[in-house]
């Protein structure tokens, strides 16, 4: 998730390439093998995560699978010199909502968990997030976490030739902020992905539609809601990159890696293997997986 700005600042954790790009067949292969592999690490995790295990564990098994597929964590030493992202995962719990820092923490009975991760292979990255909910999580933040889900889906559905950002930015907020009533995050947006992790074009969770940058087949793009139950606002802990809701509530974050289609967006993750690996793991609650929107191979 990139950092909204207008321009670069020495601020921004994150470097932009300014420069949309158009994917070739062979570039977008690369792409879904290193988005897909994101999506197996994900299921590592999936598999993992439980009460007790803390979330520098995670953070290690995830490395040690990236590393042992030939891949890079595309994470790990990213941001400004004086302040790289530590690690190989960003890991959000509770109110966190993006950009947690692995550490000492012990995952609890009731945390949503969100895991955001990159791969990089072959000169291209793969970006891709999940949230789970662990043990008795309430039937509020399970809602949550499904009209989420179903608000990435529907975003992927307008990433189509001659529509427009605001049209994926639109599907978003009225799915989530309008029909919900639940407050999206306006300082982060998704971005193009592809040889450098954060490339133009922006892509906010808000907008209208219509407006934007126009999108052109071969355009990939990470699309990412980051949706609080509470109010938008969200603030930067000390550390300089965890950011967390300004009310204490929960936030819940999804991503896919997108390919911009003539006549759809098609997902280049998936999150069918993280869902099938969430059912086998007994700590973890799936009451948020049924849903009524386009999945993202149908979108």
């Amino acid at each position: 998730m990139l950092i909204k700005t207008t321009g670069f600042s020495a601020s921004m954790p994150f470097y932009l390439d300014y420069m949309i790009h158009i994917r070739n067949r062979q570039e977008i292969e690369i792409i879904r093998r290193n988005a897909l592999m994101v999506t197996a690490t994900l299921t590592e995790v999936a598999k993992a995560i439980r009460p007790g295990i803390t979330t520098k564990a995670l953070d290690t098994l995830a490395e040690t699978f990236i590393r042992d597929h030939g891949g890079i964590p595309s994470f790990k030493g990213y941001g400004p010199p004086h302040s790289p992202f530590p690690a190989s995962l960003c890991i959000s719990v509770n109110e966190q909502v993006v950009h947690g820092f692995p550490g000492n923490y012990e995952i609890k009975d009731g945390d949503i968990v969100s895991v955001d991760c990159g791969f990089y292979k072959d000169g291209y990255h793969g970006d891709h997030a999940y949230t789970f909910a662990v043990g008795n999580v309430s039937p509020e933040i399970l809602q949550l976490m499904r009209i989420t889900k179903e608000s990435l889906m529907l975003g992927i559905v307008q990433a189509k030739e001659k529509n427009r950002v605001g049209d994926i930015s639109y599907a978003i907020e009225y799915h989530t902020a309008k029909l919900h009533g639940y407050g999206v995050v306006r300082e982060l947006v998704g971005h193009g992905v592809g040889k450098n992790l954060h490339e133009d074009p922006q892509v906010p969770n808000y907008g209208r539609r219509g407006e934007g940058k126009r999108l052109k087949e071969g355009m990939v793009l990470a699309i990412e809601p980051m949706i609080n139950l509470g109010t938008h606002r969200v603030y930067t802990l000390e550390d300089g990159w965890t950011i967390v809701t300004a009310d204490g509530k929960p936030s819940v974050h999804y991503e896919h890696t997108t390919l911009v289609g003539k006549l759809r967006g098609e997902a280049l993750s998936s999150f069918d293997p993280i869902e099938a690996a969430e059912r086998q793991n007994p700590e973890l609650n799936t009451g948020h997986l049924i849903s009524a929107a386009p999945t993202a191979n149908n979108a």
